[in-house]
């Protein structure tokens, strides 16, 4: 069973629907002893940095997270929230993951929104890129970023380059939209669940 943390962020529903297509049974929740006992947990979402990390520690779901021993992959904002520090709301984050997120440059238009692919994917034990290579295609919605660091796995550039996924142990986060990506996201998706 895969737990979908809910939280004070949207699109969560998306990746339930994605899920679902798989014929994966999954549940949306943001009961600890839920989370806790799910073979997968999930943590997507589109908002706000600091209202959203506000009511993950309200319901102590921060200690949580840090935790756990399943896969789990954060999605765009669960990204961001995984990190160290976010600029946007000068919001402290989860500190799974040290790059800090930072927001764009005005340089060009932002949000960063549309198709992109990447710029390098390493191997990994445990590899979300299975099948996927530099030309696959994923969906982005985002003005902040998380820099490229040791715990970054795949870039991509939208003005500069950035993380567009990223690994420590069992967590596993993506900047892109893997239930918006067609086929190029559901072949993460489903090597996600394989994990």
């Amino acid at each position: 069973m895969v737990a979908i943390i809910q939280y004070n962020a949207g699109n969560i529903r998306s990746v339930m629907n994605a899920l679902n297509r798989f014929g994966v049974e999954c549940i949306l929740t943001d009961s600890p002893e839920k989370i806790r006992c799910a073979d997968k947990v999930i943590f997507p979402g589109v908002g706000e940095a600091s209202s959203a990390m506000a009511y993950l520690r309200e319901r102590q779901l921060d200690r949580l997270i840090q935790s756990l021993k399943q896969p789990f992959l954060g999605i765009c904002l669960g990204l961001q929230l995984m990190c160290s520090h976010s600029e946007e709301g000068d919001t402290q984050g989860l500190g799974i993951f040290k790059e800090k997120v930072k927001r764009f440059p005005p340089a060009d238009k932002v949000p960063h929104i549309g198709w992109n692919n990447f710029k390098e994917i390493k191997k990994t034990e445990g590899n979300l890129f299975n099948g996927l290579n530099l030309e696959s295609d994923m969906y982005f919605v985002h003005s902040y970023f998380a820099e490229c660091g040791s715990e970054t796995i795949a870039t991509t550039e939208y003005i500069l380059p950035f993380s567009a996924a990223l690994k420590k142990e069992n967590f596993y986060a993506v900047q892109f939209h893997p239930e918006k990506s067609a086929s190029a996201g559901q072949q993460l998706l489903k090597n996600f669940l394989s994990l």
